[in-house]
């Protein structure tokens, strides 16, 4: 049962989902970067993601490229994994048009990715 903060903190449902993004932005160092990464579980208004191997500034803006289509989020919030070069970031979307990866929109479609698949397999572009 969430607690009492995760409650008031959370705009919407959220959705698990391991689907393959790309993601472009400036890291903490200002550095531009594009990379791949997927989302661990989505909502209406934010998305969380994994297998993001740049460490990211808190409020610093970032485009996430899905299919055919990119929306900007904010980052607010990031988490490195413990023994990996990895970090999970929690991102709030800038702007409410259309949902890119919201649960219920025509784009939206839990899949079955590997990780591997989606972060590095040989071939991979």
């Amino acid at each position: 049962m969430p607690s009492r903060g995760e409650t008031s903190q959370r705009r919407g449902q959220r959705q698990k989902a391991v689907l393959p993004v790309r993601v472009k932005g400036r890291d903490s160092s200002g550095s531009a970067f594009e990379e791949l990464a997927h989302t661990l579980d989505v909502t209406p208004s934010g998305v969380r993601l994994g297998a993001v191997r740049r460490q990211l500034n808190l409020l610093d803006e970032i485009t996430v490229f899905y299919r055919q289509h990119k929306r900007q989020y904010r980052v607010v919030w990031t988490k490195k994994l413990k023994g990996t070069s990895e970090f999970q970031v929690g991102l709030q979307a800038v702007a409410q048009e259309a949902e890119l990866l919201a649960p219920g929109s025509g784009e939206f479609k839990v899949e079955a990715v590997s990780v591997q698949a989606v972060t590095g397999a040989p071939g991979a572009a």
